[in-house]
């Protein structure tokens, strides 16, 4: 954070006065690391991305291979009614054997085998129902477990989403949104309401809107916030050293807004600040109000999801 500070100092020092080239050399290779970081810290965000998608099709796998235990179990409770029928109905046979031994010698031998056959079988199966019986219970409670971790983690999102809607309740819609998708809050606040037209300096009326929703966001300590700055096509009018294009101008602009919600008391771990220029738009920038649309700033607010990966590195 000190060195975007030293950054954006700079460039404002170098706006004002000739900079020697070896200022300037400097200055551009901490633009260089500065964009590093950016890149790391959006590859950890995919990261996580990618971790929330292999937890959701775990956890589907987990159900189903719950079912199928629930099938086997009830299968075999079948199987196990059925051979204590057959036992007892043998048993019965061999008791009327032995009153006839004399005519029924050898049937009696070769009922006695059957009846330790069956007997083994039953033994076998009884060892086997109750091996399933503790597996199921085992993933139902795996499954119950998981089941409320993740309705904990939907309550929470709702509940952020609705203390977010409340505090910014006084702006227009067409000024900004608050959505959920994908298990995250998504906070889109259009240019009007932050910027004039290629400017990084955010206006007084997007700054008082970014204090409300830090307000929302400082005491959640279970979030991670990525701030991702988005242009139109429009190429920029007044390129510096600092800011060639879109892509530069989205970064400036979502550090600028990362400095706010800190200022307003977002802890700097959890927040990312990060810029996609024109290359991630909402519609085609054919018409000047698609444009227009394009033009914003999208906050993504996203639950801590470590509970969950070490349940799922438990099991």
């Amino acid at each position: 954070m000190k060195r975007i500070f030293l950054f954006f100092t700079l460039t404002i020092f170098l706006s004002s006065c000739i900079v020697s080239k070896k200022k300037f050399d400097d200055m551009l290779a901490q633009k260089v690391r500065t964009e590093a970081d950016l890149n790391e810290r959006t590859a950890q965000l995919d990261s996580l991305t990618g971790k929330y998608s292999s937890l959701n099709q775990q956890f589907d796998q987990l159900k189903a291979d719950t079912g199928a235990l629930g099938t086997n179990l009830r299968q075999n409770q079948r199987k196990l009614s059925s051979l204590e029928k057959e036992h007892e109905q043998l048993n019965t046979l061999y008791k009327n054997l032995l009153s006839n031994s004399g005519k029924m010698n050898r049937d009696l031998t070769q009922q006695q085998q059957q009846l330790l056959a069956i007997q083994e079988s039953l033994e076998k199966t009884r060892r086997q129902n109750d091996s399933l019986s503790s597996s199921l219970a085992e993933r139902e409670k795996k499954v119950n477990e998981l089941e409320q971790i993740l309705a904990n983690k939907d309550k929470a999102v709702q509940d952020l989403k609705a203390r977010i809607s409340n505090a910014l309740l006084n702006f227009k819609e067409n000024d900004l949104t608050v959505k959920v998708k994908n298990g995250k809050v998504y906070v889109s606040l259009a240019e009007q309401l932050l910027f004039g037209s290629g400017s990084i300096e955010v206006d007084q009326k997007g700054v008082g809107a970014l204090q409300q929703l830090a307000k929302a966001l400082k005491d959640q300590r279970d979030i991670n916030i990525m701030v991702e700055g988005h242009t139109d096509n429009v190429p920029i009018s007044k390129k510096s050293a600092y800011m060639q294009d879109n892509w530069d101008l989205s970064v400036m602009r979502a550090t600028s807004i990362t400095k706010i919600l800190v200022k307003g008391g977002v802890a700097p771990k959890q927040i990312v600040a990060a810029g996609k220029g024109e290359f991630s738009p909402l519609m085609s920038n054919d018409t000047p109000q698609n444009k227009q649309k394009n033009r914003r700033t999208e906050i993504i607010i996203t639950p801590d999801l470590d509970e969950l990966f070490k349940l799922l590195e438990s099991n």
